[in-house]
């Protein structure tokens, strides 16, 4: 298999006055495509500064980012911008869907910036959602969904573009346990029709859903080989 991401020596430090607060001390990972790997640590141990430089919306202090065998640093914000709509997909804890649309616009949203026309947009979400389990749901706002359905719906936004990567940040962290399992179970089928997963948790049974995991510590890699 071939690496789809591979950092070298990353550091990520931030500001705050005048003292320097490290969140990554010099981390060296690669993920090969098609793999499902959880990133686990405890709060504050950086791994959701990780995968903000994984999707490439906060860039390392130092060290080496390459994304597809491209240096991340070397390109240019128009072509990242398409790299994060079309490549990447992002599924939060928090949802983050747009409460005052339904779960249809808030589906069609990534393919309105990839250009699509209203057609194809709207063909394309309807069958996305329905592959979520909420195909009669198109017309309901976030707020008359359950948790598990609305984590269901950023999951239907975050694979519209197809995109190769799938970053999940805590995604079950604000969910029953029937409805975080329901939730793996949907990253599990993804994975198994060629997506790559990087999922962030603290939780160790959330983590064992996927097939490698990846321990940091206080911004340092602690066991990178878990299977």
């Amino acid at each position: 298999m071939n690496d789809i991401i591979n950092i070298k020596e990353l550091k990520k430090e931030y500001r705050m006055g005048k003292i320097t607060v490290p969140a990554l001390n010099g981390i060296d990972i690669s993920i090969n495509e098609g793999e499902f790997v959880a990133i686990m640590g405890p709060s504050g141990s950086g791994k959701s500064t990780l995968m903000h430089i994984l999707g490439c919306l906060d860039t390392p202090t130092e060290g080496i980012y390459s994304l597809n065998s491209e240096l991340v640093s070397k390109i240019k914000k128009g072509k990242l911008a398409l790299i994060r709509n079309k490549q990447i997909g992002f599924v939060f804890q928090t949802f983050n869907l747009l409460p005052h649309l339904n779960i249809l616009k808030n589906v069609e949203l990534p393919l309105m910036y990839a250009g699509l026309s209203k057609k194809q947009r709207t063909s394309t979400a309807k069958k996305v959602l329905s592959e979520v389990g909420l195909g009669d749901r198109l017309k309901h706002k976030p707020s008359e969904l359950s948790g598990g359905q609305r984590q269901r719906v950023a999951i239907a936004r975050a694979i519209v573009n197809n995109p190769t990567i799938i970053l999940a940040d805590e995604p079950t962290g604000n969910l029953d346990t029937a409805s975080g399992s329901d939730i793996l179970s949907i990253f599990s089928d993804l994975n198994d029709k060629g997506h790559t997963i990087i999922m962030v948790t603290h939780d160790p049974a959330v983590a064992k859903r996927a097939t490698r995991v990846i321990k940091i510590v206080d911004g340092l890699i602690q066991d990178g080989n878990i299977s």
